[in-house]
């Protein structure tokens, strides 16, 4: 099984905002889950589609789901 990581600059690109936009998420919990090894940061594509599921609205009166605890 081949498991798909963007690192940090790679996912900025992919939801055009700021690489610093997600090391703020980190830091307050909010954001998909990530993976730390040492000082590198990666993002699995597995977990980037499932935030991007939960954050699916139906119109503007939605209110994005919970964050995760």
């Amino acid at each position: 099984m081949t498991v798909t990581h963007l690192n940090q600059t790679e996912l900025a690109a992919r939801w055009k905002v700021s690489p610093r936009t997600l090391e703020r998420w980190r830091w307050t919990g909010e954001g998909p889950a990530f993976i730390k090894i040492g000082g590198r940061v990666v993002y699995r594509l597995e977990d980037i589609e499932a935030y991007e599921e939960r954050r699916q609205c139906a119109s503007t009166a939605d209110k994005p789901c919970a964050r995760l605890a």
